[in-house]
């Protein structure tokens, strides 16, 4: 032992004299770095299960095929039709066509230009059902398809020498696309239905905190459009207790969210808030959901932005939104103010005896003015006259004051569901909406235009506050979000924000979608007194 620990003595002794020689001090070993101390576990996790995972794609519930099957059958009969009516019509009424030099049989011919066309219907998912009973873009595809369908067609006939008239192919495409529009907005209203009856619903969980959760689950219920019907909520910033349920739709903690979603009647799981985790969480949640044939919707931080405004750019991993803001001057307004010369004009003349046939009848019910004028604020807060049919006595204005404290309009707004002011042929004008008809001369001389947000009164405008002021950045409309929405039964919060909306997202196509519902808006009666 003596000598042992002489030999280390001596070792340390010839080391420190290297060291002295070399300028350096050797210090003894540094004991090992302490081992990390595990993490501990993080509440509500959501683990990958490799096991789970396959390529089959999301679930499709049953009425999704159905309807795709009723929306197929209704484009193959609109366009076999639509094709043989143009060929009686105006065809020559050849039993062939010569195509390269060969006799085709016109049916062969007719049933090309149909299967063109529903390939091209098919190409363009005009019948996605992300699109289905939402928006323009159903139609818009339509359309797009039917202009590709036609192109194709004509492009082959020319290249053929074929000998098939013009106005065949131009009546067969003509008639084709208004009975598809027609055929899809019938078949729209008879989707929404079904939905507003608790039918053609996908079931949905709904993913977050408790704070958006509420908010959020409102909106899924009355929004009938969106199509989901919502069984299950997983909260994210609390365990839920047993039972525990959130406006009669059970509750439950994030860690079975997985198992929840592969169960078969679940297709769709949608996200209203973030996840603990951020963005790493998301992207474990998507993982897990690949076994589940499930979809996963994220929500949008975007609110009332219309989706041609938002275009998506992947650049190496990182995605990047591109906002297109809102114009209100260029070509598009160009074509906006050549729509309202041409449907207000045509309006003017077809709706001209029923103008005449009203003029009489406020004429002969008490003898006072037929038109009544009010100064509104339009474009740029200028103001106009806007001219309406008077459905109201002649001293109207001045019993209004002593009306005020019985006001159910909204906000700034004054309505009353029966306003003694107004007279009996008024009631029957403003049940019908027939009393907004002369605001189509606003809308020639260009003070109006046919679609845009409500024409305010001055003493409203003086009451606005902040963003409100940016309705008057668009022209007043005959009709609009805010008319085709409930009108008078919305409230004030409401009919700004579809107003905002409006103004923010307008275009062509929606523009006469919202003409589209004008009519059946019309016809319904709802909110108009």
């Amino acid at each position: 032992m003596v000598v042992e620990h002489e030999t280390a003595a001596q070792a340390r002794a010839a080391a420190r004299r290297r060291s002295e020689r070399s300028g350096r001090a050797v210090h003894p070993a540094a004991p090992p770095p302490p081992a990390p101390a595990p993490a501990p576990p993080q509440p509500h996790a959501l683990r990958w299960d490799p096991s789970r995972t396959h390529t089959r794609g999301p679930r499709r519930p049953a009425w999704v095929v159905r309807f795709h099957a009723l929306l197929l059958v209704s484009d193959v009969a609109v366009l076999v039709v639509a094709t043989a009516a143009a060929a009686w019509t105006w065809g020559r009424h050849d039993p062939a066509v010569r195509f390269f030099g060969a006799q085709v049989p016109m049916v062969s011919w007719l049933a090309a230009v149909v299967a063109v066309w529903l390939v091209a219907l098919a190409a363009v998912r005009s019948r996605s059902e992300l699109i289905l009973a939402v928006g323009v873009t159903e139609l818009q595809r339509v359309l797009n398809a039917s202009v590709f369908a036609l192109s194709a067609v004509m492009s082959t006939a020319f290249l053929g020498e074929a000998d098939i008239a013009r106005d065949t192919l131009a009546g067969a495409f003509g008639f084709g696309l208004l009975g598809l529009m027609v055929t899809r907005l019938a078949w729209r209203h008879r989707l929404i239905a079904w939905r507003s009856a608790g039918r053609c619903k996908r079931n949905a969980l709904l993913v977050g905190p408790r704070r958006d959760v509420e908010r959020l689950l409102p909106d899924l219920r009355r929004n009938h459009r969106a199509g989901f019907r919502v069984v299950g909520i997983a909260l994210t910033d609390a365990d839920p207790a047993p039972d525990a349920r959130i406006d009669d739709v059970e509750t439950f903690g994030l860690e079975e969210l997985v198992d929840r979603a592969h169960h078969p009647r679940v297709t769709t799981v949608v996200l209203a808030g973030d996840l603990p985790g951020g963005r790493a969480a998301i992207r474990r949640l998507g993982w897990s959901l690949e076994g589940a044939a499930t979809e996963l919707i994220l929500p949008s931080r975007l609110t009332y932005v219309a989706g041609p405004r938002i275009h998506l750019r992947p650049v190496e991993g990182m995605p990047l939104v591109h906002l297109s803001l809102p114009t209100y001057t260029g070509v598009a307004y160009v074509a906006k103010r050549v729509m309202d010369v041409v449907v207000a004009s045509t309006a003017l003349v077809v709706l001209g005896p029923v103008l005449l046939a009203v003029a009489v009848a406020i004429k002969l019910d008490d003898g006072g003015p037929v038109l009544f004028r009010q100064q509104r604020v339009g474009n740029h807060e200028q103001l106009f006259t806007m001219y309406k049919f008077r459905t109201m006595v002649v001293d109207a204005e001045a019993r209004l004051a002593a009306l005020q404290e019985r006001n159910q309009g909204a906000g700034v707004l004054f309505k009353m569901t029966d306003d003694p002011r107004v007279t009996r042929v008024g009631r029957v004008l403003r049940a019908w909406s027939l009393d907004e008809l002369p605001q189509f001369l606003n809308a020639l001389v260009g003070t109006m235009s046919v679609v845009g947000p409500r024409p305010p009164l001055p003493r409203e405008v003086a009451l606005y506050d902040g963003d409100v002021h940016r309705r008057l950045l668009s022209k007043p409309g005959i009709t609009g979000l805010w008319q085709v929405s409930g009108r008078s039964d919305l409230s004030w919060e409401e009919s700004v924000q579809l107003d905002l909306s409006y103004v923010e997202n307008w275009s062509l196509s929606g523009d006469l979608m919202i003409i589209l519902r004008t009519f059946r808006c019309v016809l319904a009666r709802a909110g108009a007194y």
